[in-house]
């Protein structure tokens, strides 16, 4: 069904086009265009994530060195860097941001039941931002301190599948809790949070909207205790209290009881303080969803391990939100396309797999059928050890 398409054209396959050319027209990408249309650039900016180029200059050799399968891969348009680096500094970056959403959409409906470690039927969300940093000669738009320059990536993260569910990028400057200002709270769902989080006013909206947080608290709130719960120190529990809030300002911002759950890690043994407005779950479910919040880190690690968003085709804010934007939607598309083939191959194997193989003229399950034999067969042959 596949013979004679790269493997490139069969992973864009899975790019919803209709909702592509949607949000094109309503940003107006296209107007007065005649010849790189913002697909090509979509298509020319993805083959350069999937295939680790360095620079603009870069791109533009491994394209035209193929130049007689650009048409077969999608790429319709001429590709020269010039032409690339022009699309990136005046197309609105607002077009790729919607295209992410809308593939956001699809990968959260596939993953919707996948497990991340704790038994719950609620969605589960961790709340976190990174620091991708800029060269402030290059990038001085993006000062956020005297002598460094950097953007920030707002992530609301769902831990199944760790899918994001919102992304917003700013400047340096931006504040963590600009998230939960802009987050639409589902009710029954549960929002993980670190210390940069805390913040009573935003927290009692959340519970207003049936909301359940889990957040790690400073240790100098003023508290007032009414009473405590049996639990099991051999898990690592030290306290699981019922409390209300004395302090000031937050006995105003914050008039509902709290949970004030005490645990200590069994690795380094540090003590942690966590709070939370559910008052059923087992205090052992709660220190375990907070761990869960690592995931975030994982995923903001892994992003900028394996996608191109430390070095940049582009100096002006609206070429570096586009890159980071379309890596999203690439990091995505390669998710959604695991799930609908059923691959049981890691996200960082799959993208490896893909950055040999793109200009292969192969059905695209059958690449990643042959290296998953190909690695069965390794790992069960009998040889000798090259070091003993």
């Amino acid at each position: 069904m596949n013979s004679g398409r790269t493997v490139f054209a069969q992973v864009m396959d899975f790019l919803p086009l209709r909702e592509f050319r949607r949000c094109v027209e309503r940003y107006r990408g296209d107007h007065k265009v005649k010849s790189f249309s913002c697909l090509d650039q979509f298509l020319c900016m993805a083959f350069a994530q999937l295939t680790y180029r360095e620079s603009l200059r870069d791109i533009e050799a491994c394209l035209r060195s193929m130049q007689h399968r650009l048409y077969h891969m999608g790429i319709r348009g001429r590709v020269a860097r010039n032409t690339l680096a022009h699309a990136n500094q005046t197309r609105d970056w607002r077009i790729y941001a919607d295209m992410a959403q809308g593939l956001i959409s699809q990968a959260r409906e596939l993953y919707a039941d996948d497990d991340f470690g704790v038994e719950l039927k609620e969605a589960v969300y961790a709340l976190d931002a990174t620091t991708i940093d800029l060269c402030l000669s290059l990038f001085p738009w993006a000062r956020f301190q005297p002598t460094k320059a950097g953007i920030k990536l707002h992530t609301v993260l769902d831990l199944r599948g760790s899918i994001p569910a919102y992304i917003k990028v700013t400047d340096g400057r931006g504040y963590e809790l600009c998230l939960l200002d802009e987050l639409t709270p589902e009710p029954g769902s549960y929002y993980i949070m670190d210390r940069g989080f805390l913040d009573f006013q935003r927290l009692y909206a959340l519970h207003l909207l049936r909301a359940n947080f889990v957040i790690r608290a400073r240790r100098n709130i003023c508290y007032r205790r009414l009473g405590s719960r049996p639990l099991n120190k051999s898990q690592g529990l030290r306290s699981d209290q019922m409390i209300v809030l004395t302090g000031r300002p937050t006995v105003q911002l914050y008039p509902e009881r709290l949970r004030r759950i005490r645990c200590v890690d069994d690795k380094n043994q540090k003590s942690m303080i966590l709070l939370t407005n559910n008052l059923v779950l087992p205090a052992e479910t709660i220190v375990e969803l907070y761990r869960c919040r690592w995931q975030i880190e994982l995923f903001f690690k892994w992003i900028k391990q394996h996608l191109r968003i430390k070095s940049f085709f582009g100096t002006s804010e609206n070429a570096v939100k586009t890159q980071i934007w379309i890596a999203v939607s690439v990091y995505l598309l390669v998710a959604i396309i695991k799930k609908r083939l059923k691959i049981d191959l890691s996200l960082y194997t799959f993208l490896q797999i893909l950055s040999v193989t793109l200009f292969e003229k192969a059905p695209l399950f059958q690449v990643l059928r042959d290296f998953s034999a190909a690695s069965n067969q390794i790992e069960s042959a009998n040889q000798l050890n090259l070091f003993n």
